[in-house]
């Protein structure tokens, strides 16, 4: 259990916390939230069951679903798709700031922090008696702050770019939650990222577009217009069988009253007995340009088995062919290939190399500007629209016989 972090603020009550049978809402029902894009929600419970969920529910922007404690780490520390786990505290009717500032205030705040530690508030209001996010916001904060002030007389800072914790009010239809982010920020920002380029893709798009392709490793992966290679990172942590987060330092559930260090430990020890080796050759990529492929194999450098992918610095017209393969790409749109570009025949050179230089494999190409798949000029299999990332494009897959 994570008792390093109890503050002067428990010295003296008596009771431990286990005695006194105090319990938060995921405590009590082993329910956690999932944010998740819409478009990928579907694929979302797939990976969620895989990791060991249960009783899922999906709701606007996310997921609830019930876990083990165990099960909860692994979730957090291996989904590809999610963008945040939360762990709810508690629910109450809420219809005006006094409302919402007794019941922030009345939560065991030391247990989760002291006040040398720093927080931030991520507030969402809709079809509320309270309209403002913001507004909504700052009542937590002032509740969380005033309850420090009023036993130690001190207070914990906010710092919105690197706090220590992080705190998520959602208040819909006048019913409020507070949850605590498990995930501790966003799960896109995996850490392999060092080198970018121009509008990188959003690590959890690449990832939905690995597991919608179905690449299982039985044929090679190629992406001819890799960028800074995050298609190629996403595919080889997925084959691999690397947890998303195996580079991130701290989770916000470590910040939980009921962290388990010891049971955190074995779930990141049965994952490294779990790695899958990679063949050399099996993933590759290419760029024309020479900034895109060097940030690439700069990415790849610290991955496990990242050695083993092949990168070249190539024009795909240069390329002679790529057969009985996966071919899995983002083809340059908008900022991304410059004014001086035309697109109309960018994109039908694209097609025409697909259709007479990649026979006998499958494609997968993501539109970021779903108005130049015609300009391919294939017929598809099917297309899948991707909102997701800040992104609102299509999927396409290409059957090239």
């Amino acid at each position: 259990m994570n008792t390093g972090k109890r503050s002067i603020l428990q010295k003296g009550k008596g009771k431990t916390r286990k005695q006194a049978k105090l319990a938060y809402l995921y405590e009590k029902e082993s329910q956690y939230f999932a944010q998740v894009s819409e478009s990928i929600k579907d694929l979302a419970v797939k990976e969620l069951k895989t990791l060991g969920a249960y009783d899922l529910t999906p709701v606007f922007r996310g997921i609830w679903f019930k876990a083990t404690q165990k099960d909860f780490y692994r979730i957090n520390y291996f989904s590809r798709l999610v963008s945040r786990i939360l762990a709810p505290l508690i629910s109450f009717e809420c219809h005006d700031k006094d409302d919402l500032y007794k019941a922030a205030k009345k939560i065991r705040w030391e247990e989760f922090l002291t006040p040398k530690d720093t927080f931030s508030i991520a507030a969402n209001v809709s079809e509320s008696e309270i309209t403002h996010s913001n507004f909504a916001g700052l009542r937590v904060k002032d509740a969380i702050a005033d309850y420090f002030r009023d036993r130690a007389n001190k207070r914990p800072n906010v710092d919105a770019k690197d706090p220590y914790i992080i705190v998520n009010l959602h208040i819909h239809r006048n019913l409020a939650t507070l949850t605590i982010d498990a995930s501790g920020g966003p799960l896109h920002k995996r850490g392999y990222r060092e080198e970018s380029v121009a509008a990188p893709m959003q690590e959890t798009v690449a990832a939905a577009i690995i597991h919608l392709s179905e690449w299982d490793g039985q044929v090679p992966l190629y992406d001819p217009m890799c960028g800074s290679g995050t298609l190629l990172c996403e595919a080889l942590m997925k084959y691999c069988r690397i947890p998303a987060q195996i580079f991130r330092t701290q989770f916000g559930f470590e910040r939980l009253p009921d962290f388990d260090a010891n049971l955190w430990d074995q779930v990141k020890k049965e994952a490294l007995e779990n790695f899958k080796a990679l063949k050399p050759g099996m993933i590759s990529g290419s760029d024309v340009s020479e900034q895109s492929v060097n940030a690439v194999k700069t990415n790849i450098m610290g991955l496990h088995f990242g050695s083993e992918i092949t990168i070249e610095q190539k024009d795909f017209k240069d390329i002679q062919s790529i057969e009985n393969s996966v071919i899995i790409t983002n083809p340059p749109y908008g900022i991304r290939i410059g004014k001086d570009q035309n697109l109309n025949k960018f994109y039908e050179s694209f097609g025409l190399f697909l259709k007479n230089k990649c026979r006998k494999s499958t494609a997968f190409v993501y539109f970021g500007e779903p108005k130049y798949i015609k300009k391919v000029l294939l017929s598809p299999s099917w297309k899948r629209p991707l909102k997701i990332g800040g992104l609102d494009g299509k999927l396409v897959k290409y059957e090239l016989y």
